[in-house]
């Protein structure tokens, strides 16, 4: 009667199993599995200019792979005794009852109204209160250009450039036809001036 390893071992080529995209449980010294995703199955791509896309780099393992980290060393460990909150808590609240029911005697030995109990919302009217986000049917993912940070500021610059020259154009010419004359130092600062206001 055959094993199961002998029959796993039969049954799949030696050279397909060493290959295969099958992780195994705490490979590479690790306490749990690796999550990490291989190279065919990420997604996420990054620019490197010229319209050319290449997948996003992959980051070194960690140096304290195998050794378990204590919980006190990533948590935010309590620094005052166990109920303590509660108990503060429950001192507020009595504290504003207190002040309630002084307030209630006062009113009723003066002229003045007792004051009104405050309403607490309940769940389902915190919840009605908040608005769910509609995406647009007609929305469509705006297409990834290829292009890097540096190459898509050097366009826009470019492009508002030549906007700012054509204002420019358009204030001197305005400015001749307000004086009659051609704009001096002063002038010309003015002129900047209603350019920049223009494309902000």
């Amino acid at each position: 009667m055959k094993t199961f390893s002998q029959f796993i071992t039969e049954a799949y080529d030696k050279d397909v199993m060493g290959s295969s995209q099958i992780r195994k449980q705490g490979e590479g010294g690790r306490i749990g599995s690796n999550r990490k995703k291989s190279e065919p199955e990420k997604r996420r791509m990054k620019a490197v200019g010229d319209g050319k896309t290449v997948p996003a780099k992959t980051y070194k393992d960690r140096k304290d792979i195998g050794s378990q980290r204590q919980t006190s060393t990533r948590e935010q460990q309590p620094e005052k005794e166990r109920g303590s909150a509660r108990k503060t808590q429950l001192d507020s609240a009595k504290e504003e009852r207190k002040k309630a029911a002084l307030a209630r005697i006062a009113a009723k030995k003066g002229s003045k109204p007792a004051p009104e109990k405050k309403k607490t919302p309940s769940a389902s009217e915190l919840l009605s209160k908040k608005k769910k986000s509609e995406v647009s049917p007609n929305y469509t993912q705006q297409k990834a250009s290829g292009k890097t940070r540096a190459e898509r500021d050097k366009i826009r610059g470019e492009g508002e450039r030549y906007l700012k020259s054509i204002m420019k154009d358009q204030e001197t010419e305005k400015y001749k036809k307000e004086t009659g004359q051609n704009p001096d130092s002063k002038g010309r600062t003015k002129i900047l001036g209603r350019v920049n206001k223009r494309m902000k």
